[in-house]
């Protein structure tokens, strides 16, 4: 009986796999696809802001026609002239977002949490009055805080409009034409786009996490401070940035529901852009309020500890 033996293959040096490129029309996907809205953005943001930036600095008459004469004298022409309106739209633009996140913040809280088969049709009465007009909206609160109606009568019981008329925001007995009715209206139509963001971060909060902390002998307080509120956050910055950003630059409310003392900027560049035909201290008022609204942002961004925003 003969045994075979057979040796073994050295094993040779093994091939590393080569890594091919995609086809270039491959790799350009990518780029074609975001093209649109590259183009979309040149166009109608771009292209718009260069013009406001050059018109800011033009000297001239509508009639006589605008030079650009580099005149940045307008720009503190217009702060000087319009600080106030300024400062008061950051004011009731703050005020809006503040009462948008307590008015907001316990909704969004119930229709994650405790909505259960309700959820749906809650979520669909937040964005309802999307499905009217801006304008309509602001003109129903015109009925709505007029001096007979219910909701005055109301307020004048509770004696809630001696505490606000001694702080300004309303005169005497009446709501209408005063500070507090502009920041009712800006509440009213921004609070969807407070309430929305804020649903989606609850929302994505895992449930287990209550549950761990209510075993670690958490209190209901001691769970929200610790747990819910924290990890909200992304959307407590998204909400208060999406409702604070076109309050400040809001100009129909304060048009519909205020009066002389309570323009905001917003109506004062209208009125210089359509009325005043002023182009260049309206382009240079529209550039300050941007500045001071993006510095603002960029603060609050950083103070806030988060940028995963929703």
């Amino acid at each position: 009986m003969t045994t075979t033996l057979t040796k073994e293959a050295a094993p040779g040096p093994v091939e590393e796999p080569v890594l091919r490129k995609p086809p270039t029309r491959k790799r350009l996907v990518p780029y074609w696809l975001l093209l649109p809205g590259i183009l979309w953005l040149l166009v109608f943001f771009a292209l718009p802001l260069v013009y406001q930036a050059s018109t800011s600095v033009q000297t001239g008459s509508l009639e006589e026609g605008f030079q650009v004469t580099w005149h940045f004298q307008t720009y503190v022409d217009a702060f000087t002239e319009y600080w106030p309106q300024l400062l008061r739209s950051l004011l009731y633009a703050g005020t809006a977002t503040a009462l948008c996140l307590l008015l907001g913040y316990p909704l969004a809280y119930l229709i994650a949490f405790k909505a259960g088969r309700w959820r749906n049709l809650l979520l669909v009465l937040v964005i309802a009055p999307f499905f009217t007009s801006f304008l309509i909206r602001t003109l129903a609160w015109k009925t709505i805080l007029a001096d007979d109606s219910l909701v005055v009568d109301a307020l004048n019981a509770l004696h809630v409009l001696d505490v606000t008329s001694w702080l300004g925001w309303t005169e005497g007995e009446r709501v209408l034409a005063t500070p507090m009715a502009v920041v009712c209206g800006l509440t009213y139509n921004f609070l969807p786009f407070m309430i929305l963001p804020l649903y989606t971060s609850l929302e994505r909060i895992d449930g287990r996490l209550h549950e761990a902390a209510q075993d670690l002998y958490a209190s209901p307080a001691t769970t929200f401070r610790k747990v819910t509120f924290p990890l909200s956050m992304p959307g407590v910055v998204s909400g208060t940035l999406l409702t604070f950003i076109p309050a400040s630059g809001d100009y129909v409310n304060a048009e519909l529901l205020g009066s002389t003392d309570t323009k905001m900027i917003g109506n004062v560049i209208q009125s210089q852009f359509l009325r005043v035909l002023d182009y260049p201290t309206a382009a240079a008022l529209s550039f300050i309020l941007m500045a001071i609204v993006l510095l603002m942002v960029t603060v609050y961004i950083r103070k806030a500890g988060t940028e995963d925003l929703v």
